[in-house]
């Protein structure tokens, strides 16, 4: 557990040989429960899944019997029929949060809490990782997958409501759940669009999301290979995604609730589509109706830009924004989070204390330790014997009329002895 949560992994695995037992192996221990879906692998994951579940399950002791349950495909149903039946056996056994690991060993498993820390505090129901929140980490990604990305993740926003989120296609993700209850999952796309697809349907279920930054190094190390077909992936995950950008609309703003942001993405489309085919007619046949087509097309993209602005607005409530710098100092490695007593405040990470905050500590707690000893001394004055009003008579008398008798104050403590009236 983590937390006082149950954690699951799903580890979707495709003809990975050599990889996936290295992911079952290197599981941390905190983790309760790790699905490994062979999806009609032809090459021999299935045995590889078989031999390391056995050696993890015999040494474990947790919350279930078994830590590794091993599933097996008869057909390949692609990477998201892999997670989503993960997903399931997660629902059903009613696991806290449900994390994805690859069983390509692309997913380093010791930034695991980064992604289980903001689900963990309430902050969101769903975190994914994104490789564009700093420019250190997108630079490091493949020339031909960071166009791709860029290009599937602003679609993504479109399609999905999520406008603040990027790098929708990175796997690395971790769910509750209650957001497993409340989403769609058993309708999941089962293609490598699958993450695409989720985002839509959490977006719909009213779920609350995080991007956590996250590092390319790891996934792009030596040996790194994928099953995506850019060629054919691309044009499979649009037009994929502009059937549940339409799905998302109908059920969103039309069917559990009403928003003007459906109607004007519908009026926006048709009037752009018709004033831009009536002007590229109009120039082609050279006749003087061009500047009415080429209102109507302005009118037409206005009302598109003004429905994704308020779809936007609408949104905004649905995504959490973390820290990057924060979140890396928060992180919790694998042994700490197995053994809460190895590490400090781990139910909730504390702010990370930078030199200067490290300074300025310093200097509070030097001028706190002043103000105690100064305290100190104006306790110690104020407990001498009074002074009684013969005294008081003969230290004027000493002083001189009219000169005023020095006393200790809390301000200024002078070490004599304080007169009482």
């Amino acid at each position: 557990m983590y937390r006082e949560l149950t954690v699951g992994v799903v580890i979707p695995a495709y003809n990975e040989e050599g990889f996936v037992g290295s992911v079952i192996d290197d599981l941390p221990e905190f983790i309760d429960r790790a699905y490994v879906v062979d999806d009609g692998s032809t090459d021999d994951t299935w045995s590889e899944i078989r031999e390391h579940s056995a050696a993890r399950n015999a040494a474990h002791d947790g919350h279930f019997e078994e830590l590794v349950v091993p599933i097996q495909h008869e057909e390949n149903r692609g990477v998201g029929g892999a997670i989503k039946t993960g997903y399931q056996r997660a629902r059903d056994e009613e696991i806290d949060v449900t994390a994805v690991l690859g069983g390509d060993d692309q997913m380093d498993p010791d930034v695991l809490t980064r992604y289980l820390d903001p689900i963990a505090d309430g902050v969101a129901d769903y975190t994914k990782g994104n490789r564009f929140a700093r420019p250190e980490d997108w630079a490091a990604m493949p020339r031909f997958r960071l166009l791709g990305n860029v290009i599937l993740s602003y679609l993504t926003k479109i399609a999905s409501g999520y406008w603040g989120s990027m790098d929708s296609q990175n796997g690395y993700t971790a769910i509750s759940l209650h957001a497993l209850e409340t989403t769609d999952i058993d309708g999941m796309y089962e293609y490598y669009g699958y993450c695409n697809d989720l985002l839509v349907r959490l977006n719909a279920a009213g779920v609350r999301i995080a991007d956590v930054p996250r590092s390319s190094e790891y996934a792009y190390t030596e040996g790194w290979k994928s099953h995506i077909e850019y060629t054919e992936y691309i044009p499979r995950v649009s037009a994929m995604l502009l059937g549940s950008f339409v799905w998302r609309l109908r059920r969103k703003y039309l069917l559990t609730s009403y928003n003007p942001v459906a109607p004007l993405y519908g009026i926006g489309t048709a009037v752009t589509g018709l004033g831009g085919t009536g002007l590229l007619k109009s120039l082609l046949d050279r006749d003087d109706d061009s500047g009415s087509w080429l209102v109507a097309t302005v009118i037409g993209v206005l009302t598109l830009l003004y429905a994704t602005v308020a779809d936007q607005a609408a949104n905004t409530e649905l995504e959490a924004h973390l820290d990057p710098d924060e979140t890396a100092g928060n992180e919790v490695t694998a042994d700490e989070a197995a053994d809460p007593d190895a590490a400090v405040a781990v139910d909730k990470p504390d702010t990370p204390v930078s030199a200067d905050n490290t300074d300025t500590a310093v200097d509070h707690a030097s001028t706190n330790a002043a103000v105690d000893t100064t305290n100190a001394a104006v306790a110690d004055t104020s407990t001498d014997t009074p002074v009684d009003a013969d005294d008081i008579s003969h230290l004027a008398d000493e002083n001189g009329e009219g000169r005023e008798i020095e006393t200790a104050t809390d301000d200024e403590p002078s070490g004599e002895t304080p007169v009482e009236e």
